[in-house]
């Protein structure tokens, strides 16, 4: 990530290694009613994710990581709480997506680059992200059995991958370059909202198949096309010889 560069390191963070398989073992236990219910609400608390990240990404200028991590954490559990209790149709959840992250974009651009220092990866990193995103899975399906859609689609949607970056990187590199790893992730979060966008599109008419599929296939496809984007931008801009 440190050699990679902010950007890249946000956008491979950002690809859907929670939400796609969240959904899939989902779909091996539920009807696309419930599928789609769920995935309406984790679209909307998808948008609560961008307040996370910023409030995280703001406190990570000056403080430590539990004194950043800790506030956004808090400020995410009471803003995804107040979502499930609003009905909410796909468009909604769609439009404050575009709103959250828009806002969140323009708000942090002055955090994204920073340099990182480079520092030898720790032993425990691996096995850390992959215990997080285990325990969410576990919680998501024996949620499910017993809860109602909303809620296992608000728990579906808490940005673990997210999280367990700021876990490692913070106290790797330092607040200030976890902090524009963080805001350069807010492009890639995009697309795990487009990808929520296209299952809740799809899932009633069309099925578990396709829409499992567009879940998985928008956002990688979001995620390159940024990269691309911002590559070319680069490109343009480098001086001539």
């Amino acid at each position: 990530m440190e050699r990679a560069g902010p950007l890249v390191g946000a956008l491979i963070v950002t690809l859907p290694v929670t939400i796609w398989p969240a959904y899939m073992f989902l779909a091996l236990e539920h009807d696309v009613y419930y599928l789609a219910a769920s995935a309406r609400m984790s679209l909307a608390v998808n948008a609560v994710s961008a307040i996370f990240m910023f409030a995280y990404l703001l406190l990570a200028q000056k403080r430590g990581l539990l004194a950043s991590l800790l506030p956004a954490i808090v400020i995410w559990v009471v803003l995804a709480w107040l979502t499930r209790s609003i009905e909410w149709s796909v468009y909604a959840a769609g439009a404050v997506n575009l709103v959250a992250y828009s806002a969140c974009l323009v708000m942090s651009r002055r955090f994204r680059e920073v340099r990182a220092p480079h520092v030898a990866r720790q032993w425990y990193e691996l096995p850390l992200r992959t215990a997080l995103v285990c325990a969410l899975m576990g919680a998501v399906l024996a949620l499910s059995h017993w809860a109602g859609p909303d809620a296992t689609g608000m728990l579906a949607a808490y940005p673990v991958s997210t999280t367990s970056t700021m876990l490692i990187v913070h106290t790797r590199i330092g607040g200030r370059a976890s902090a524009a790893v963080i805001a350069n992730g807010l492009w890639g979060m995009i697309g795990i909202a487009l990808g929520l966008l296209a299952f809740s599109a799809t899932i009633l008419p069309f099925g578990k198949g396709l829409a499992l599929t567009l879940t998985l296939i928008v956002p990688v496809a979001w995620n390159a096309s940024v990269w691309l984007g911002r590559h070319r931008g680069a490109r343009a801009l480098a001086p001539r010889r």
